[in-house]
């Protein structure tokens, strides 16, 4: 995932991707089971779909704390650019996200520091590399503020 972000900005594809999934096996379901598969893998698509809108809204919150554009959590590639600069990392960091393994480092390295720039702990940051899909809403809907990089 993303943007296995803090970032997780491609989460949002991923997300795309699975309701895409989710669509597509509701259909089969259908045709295989009746429509009580459809019922139930609809709701899946619609859980999804709620996620990622939150995701995407704090993404966006988080963003505008830092001074920086909302819509920039939207847009791939750049939207880890941006959040390199939130946090203070240098901006060749983002070719380090599109090496498999040494990404994770990377990534997991970023979601601490902005834990860091929001003053959370860095378990808060360990947070949000695992289950970004519910630190992420905290951090951008919750009291934390930027408080820029941190020495």
């Amino acid at each position: 995932m993303k943007n296995f972000l803090p970032g997780k900005i491609v989460f949002a594809t991923l997300a795309a991707t699975f309701l895409a999934t989710g669509a597509a096996m509701a259909q089969s379901s259908v045709q295989n089971t009746g429509h009580g598969g459809a019922a139930i893998l609809g709701s899946a698509c619609v859980v999804e779909l709620v996620i990622v809108v939150l995701v995407i809204a704090g993404l966006w919150k988080t963003y505008r704390k830092a001074g920086e554009p909302g819509w920039a959590c939207i847009v791939p590639i750049y939207n880890i650019y941006v959040l390199c600069k939130i946090t203070g990392k240098p901006g060749w960091w983002v070719l380090m996200i599109f090496i498999p393994f040494i990404n994770l480092i990377f990534l997991l390295l970023l979601s601490i520091e902005l834990a860091n720039v929001y003053g959370r702990s860095p378990g808060f940051g360990i947070g949000l590399f695992f289950l970004s899909f519910i630190f992420i809403p905290i951090l951008g809907f919750g009291d934390a503020q930027y408080r820029g990089r941190l020495a």
